[in-house]
């Protein structure tokens, strides 16, 4: 399980609990609707975040989105 404090979007200063409470506080289905979100800027810059991760570690936006759909986060 991933650490809640883990930061995802390094570019935003985002951690996995801050995107997932985004995701969560505005419904957002996809990563399209999280890109396009204006409420919470998310991946909207390096987008390492979108597929490798920062840190080539895996760690990303879709892990994120997946688990807030699984109710792990």
């Amino acid at each position: 399980m991933i650490d809640p404090d883990t930061e995802i979007c390094v570019c935003n200063n985002l951690t996995a609990k801050d995107i997932a409470d985004c995701i969560k506080e505005n419904n957002l289905k996809s990563l399209e609707e999280i890109l396009a979100n204006d409420i919470c800027p998310i991946g909207d810059k390096c987008e390492s975040c979108h597929d490798e991760g920062f840190n080539n570690d895996g760690y990303n936006i879709p892990m994120i989105l997946s688990m807030v759909q699984k109710k792990l986060i």
